[in-house]
């Protein structure tokens, strides 16, 4: 995920652009706004080598964690239009499989119910190891289920973060 611990970018882009001056108004996000107002094909890549990895140290209690993604979802209005809808969209699959999962068991034949469901973990296994493996955290892997359910609760938690204003403070 890109964040300001993680984040680089050339003093020349960043007085090219004005820096921070078109997002200054928002109490939070203004390294990932910045680059994503910023960021083309051309100017852009992705290191995944191991010593470029940052770690965090994350917030010690709920009440902080839930606070700061509350924070961090009042910024994603501000993200270019394509790239809230892929965000959108991806939220929206995740959170309408299960319903749509447990109402097809329901009202048709499991069995053809079970055909989405083991794609869709295949798909996810596949692509969640592969990852893991290359971020060094295998012992994530075991959990991908759990994972893949509690996003879905996540998104009923934060849903209400889209609407609300945002606090102009950073606790």
């Amino acid at each position: 995920m890109g964040v300001g611990r993680n984040l680089a970018y050339r003093k020349n882009l960043f007085f090219r652009n004005k820096g921070f001056s078109a997002i200054n108004h928002i109490p939070s996000g203004d390294d990932d706004l910045f680059i994503n107002q910023v960021a083309t094909k051309n100017n852009t890549a992705i290191v995944l080598d191991p010593s470029a990895f940052t770690l965090s140290k994350p917030k010690q209690t709920w009440k902080g964690w839930i606070r700061q993604k509350n924070r961090h979802y009042t910024t994603g209005k501000y993200y270019k239009q394509s790239h809230k809808f892929l965000l959108g969209l991806y939220t929206i699959s995740s959170f309408l499989f299960y319903p749509l999962f447990i109402t097809s068991v329901i009202f048709f034949d499991w069995r053809w119910s079970l055909i989405p469901l083991v794609l869709r973990l295949a798909v996810q296994a596949i692509i969640w190891n592969k990852a893991m493996k290359r971020f060094k955290e295998n012992d994530l892997f075991s959990l991908f289920l759990f994972w893949d359910v509690w996003m879905f609760l996540y998104y009923i938690i934060f849903a209400p973060a889209l609407w609300k204003k945002p606090k102009k403070s950073w606790d």
